[in-house]
């Protein structure tokens, strides 16, 4: 048997589910040797922040939640909790695209919860007909049976069309940048799943939740007041869980071409062959942690079945278009965090973000920098425009939408082509199928976004959950 001393444990994928589950590793595991496998040049995968004149730059996600504790968690255990920062309580709230123009989320709706009445009553997002069809929903039956359902099935059931297609779907879509008619409601927002089978009815759920769970809010949209960021960027994140790994531990510019696995008459150990090196590594233990787009590849030779399921899991593309701008050449108030474009307004652009707003620090005095979501699982043509043509296209629609004019300080366009995976209708049964195929491979875990969250406290979760399966298993 392996001593803790001498065990070798490796990880491929230094995104931030690696990441935490070889930090997670390290706390459970103080003594064994752990080695990060990182294809590319760089740690944190999408999560990379870019210093450019003064702005500070996220390239994909540029905060977190605190709901799910987790990533908090990390934050304060690796001591960046003082460094972590809120949003900006002054413009907690968000718009909606409406016949062009920008209309305020009604105050106290967040996704599909109408905490408020009367806000949802003098929007002029919806229509008399719309307001009463949504207030119906109090009165509508709950579902008979658990079988999960559509984003779209679930919202036109308990809402009416109106609703959906002017609020719900906006919000949600702003958040998934997926198909309503795929995405699952149960393996992405299985809260108001369960408010429908508890109360009968989300506005129910909603008016019998204890006063402070409501909150007094003037929030809309989204609970912005539950979303933090490090001050100097995610790749502050990135950084402080790298510099808790021992020297030597992390291994950039290095891509595991294939793995297998031998068994002698101590012990099975995990080979890994890397590109450029005839000879394999050996470990003893082996998390899995790349993005699932990448994995196939490497399941094949451990288990081919689990190689088809993870290779089943849908993919989208989103491109990020981020642009810096004087603010004198813009005419609307900025005034909240960002706006959503309905599906049914048929912009070219899922969403916009006023980054410096919502942080500071995002950019220099006097300048404000823009986060502009173009793509998604809804128009993925227009990932294709090159980046001339997507500047285009984005300028064109802050010009329509907040009255911006003149020239950007900068364009920077990120494009995240075929690596955000898609929760659809029967997630949770093929993740269920993959857990049980993993589980049953002694000293191997997976992690990573594609299996039970998308968002950062999720994929430090999933990795954090995998060395805990690796540590609890003795060699």
């Amino acid at each position: 048997m392996t001593s803790s001393a001498q065990r070798r444990i490796a990880v491929i994928g230094g995104g931030i589910s690696g990441l935490a589950a070889a930090h997670r590793l390290r706390e459970l595991l103080p003594s064994a040797q752990v080695t990060l496998f990182e294809a590319s040049d760089h740690l944190g995968g999408v999560l990379q922040t870019v210093e450019r004149n003064g702005y500070l730059i996220e390239r994909s996600a540029d905060m977190f939640t605190t709901r799910e504790p987790w990533a908090l968690d990390l934050c304060q255990r690796i001591g960046l909790a003082d460094e972590l920062i809120n949003t900006d309580p002054r413009y907690r709230r968000a718009f909606i695209v409406h016949h062009g123009r920008l209309v305020p989320v009604p105050e106290g709706f967040t996704l599909m919860s109408p905490a408020k009445v009367w806000p949802v009553l003098r929007t002029p997002l919806l229509s008399p007909l719309g307001k009463l069809r949504l207030a119906w929903e109090y009165f509508v039956p709950g579902k008979k049976d658990d079988a999960d359902e559509s984003l779209s099935s679930f919202a036109l059931r308990r809402f009416g069309r109106e609703a959906f297609e002017r609020l719900i779907q906006p919000l949600i879509g702003g958040i998934y940048t997926a198909d309503p008619d795929l995405l699952s409601m149960q393996a992405t927002l299985q809260q108001f799943v369960q408010f429908e089978k508890k109360h009968g009815s989300l506005i129910r759920a909603v008016r019998t939740t204890p006063t402070k769970a409501k909150g007094k809010s003037k929030e809309s949209g989204a609970r912005y007041g539950q979303f933090l960021a490090p001050k100097l960027g995610m790749s502050q994140l990135v950084n402080a869980i790298a510099a808790r790994l021992p020297p030597g531990s992390i291994q950039l510019n290095t891509r595991v071409e294939r793995i297998e696995r031998t068994t002698t008459d101590a012990a099975a150990n995990w080979c890994l062959f890397l590109a450029g090196s005839p000879a394999p590594l050996v470990f003893d233990d082996l998390i899995i942690a790349a993005p699932a787009y990448a994995c196939p590849p490497l399941l094949e030779r451990i288990s081919p079945q689990l190689a088809g399921l993870v290779k089943s899991i849908p993919h989208a593309g989103c491109s990020v278009v981020v642009l810096g701008y004087p603010r004198e050449q813009i005419k609307h108030p900025l005034d909240g965090f960002g706006f959503v474009a309905p599906r049914v307004e048929r912009r070219k652009i899922i969403a916009g973000s006023m980054a410096s707003v919502k942080f500071d620090g995002r950019a220099p005095d006097g300048r404000v920098l823009f986060r502009v979501f173009v793509g998604g699982a809804l128009q993925p043509e227009l990932n294709e425009l090159d980046d001339a043509g997507l500047e285009r296209l984005v300028r064109g629609e802050l010009r329509e939408l907040i009255g911006v004019s003149g020239e950007p300080d900068f364009c920077q366009i990120n494009r995240w082509l075929g690596v955000m995976p898609q929760y659809h209708v029967g997630h949770l049964e093929l993740v269920a199928k993959i857990d049980t195929l993993a589980e049953s491979i002694e000293h191997f875990a997976l992690a990573g976004n594609a299996y039970h969250g998308v968002g950062v406290p999720f994929c430090v979760r999933s990795g954090e959950l995998a060395a805990e399966r690796i540590a609890s298993v003795e060699r």
